[in-house]
């Protein structure tokens, strides 16, 4: 999708003040709205969620299309405001105790999750739905742009790290659209970006909470190379390997990383041993 005219008068938003302990920031220029929604695409008979739906910027272009929508919603003034509208389905509550699995269950398919991500949570939020990634069929998120960069770098950037290996092995991402802080009321002071993330058919069977140990060790200390970081963890594992720990971290590609926490889930970790002095 490219990036059109930013020249479309931002509309107030009546009614609501913006509450800073939320991070919100209210999306209000129509002209980036409409590519937005182009981006995602809704249909009727979809079973789309939203995260954080606001004033409804995005919600009431998306539900024109896909006639029901599903809504969470943290704040109680917003919430209550939302419930008056009878194609929405509210679900008051923070985002992180949010079973999407569950909500799978309920539509009786793949869910489509779309929405504006506060800033000050955004990559909880994407490490809460990775659990889900199997029930879902394709997430949108606005994100701030520099946490998109992040999500979608190659190896060997200064913007490939752990969120990038953590999202990487599960997803195909791609930013869609560069969203200028002028769209938003009040702009934020940061660059937005729109990411697509569309989970792996077929994924590597891995556990993920030992990948994100050893993606964490290995990106500890960016500037080192990796055998003097990650050798120590892959040593006290007893892990037989050509993994190249002449690397540093960000040099290396997603599935090494992969293949390498999948030989450590293979095996019996020995015992680690005990810190000197």
């Amino acid at each position: 999708m490219s990036k059109g005219s930013h020249g479309h008068k931002p509309r107030p938003q009546q009614g609501h003040v913006a509450r800073k302990r939320f991070g919100q920031h209210f999306l209000s220029d129509d002209g980036i709205i409409d590519e937005i929604v182009r981006g995602i695409d809704p249909r009727p008979g979809q079973s789309l969620v939203e995260i954080g739906p606001g004033l409804g910027a995005m919600t009431n272009p998306v539900v024109e299309r896909c006639d029901k929508l599903t809504v969470v919603e943290l704040d109680r003034d917003l919430a209550a405001r939302l419930r008056k509208r009878p194609e929405l389905d509210v679900i008051e509550s923070d985002v992180l105790q949010v079973d999407f699995g569950a909500l799978a269950d309920r539509f009786g398919q793949k869910l489509r999750v779309i929405g504006n991500l506060p800033y000050n949570i955004s990559t909880p939020i994407l490490f809460h739905l990775l659990q889900w990634a199997h029930r879902v069929e394709d997430q949108h998120f606005m994100l701030q742009k520099e946490v998109v960069d992040r999500m979608v770098a190659s190896p060997g950037s200064k913007d490939y790290g752990r969120l990038s290996v953590m999202l990487q092995w599960r997803y195909e991402m791609d930013n869609i659209l560069d969203v200028p802080p002028e769209s938003f009321d009040p702009p934020p002071k940061v660059d937005s970006a729109i990411v697509r993330m569309v989970p792996l058919a077929q994924p590597p069977q891995v556990d993920d909470a030992l990948l994100s140990e050893m993606v964490s060790v290995a990106f500890s200390q960016r500037r080192k190379i990796l055998r003097n970081t990650l050798g120590a963890w892959v040593t006290a594992r007893g892990l037989d390997t050509d993994f190249d720990m002449q690397r540093r971290a960000e040099e290396v590609p997603v599935d090494d990383y992969v293949a390498l926490v999948q030989l450590a889930s293979s095996q019996a970790p020995r015992a680690t041993p005990a810190p000197q002095g």
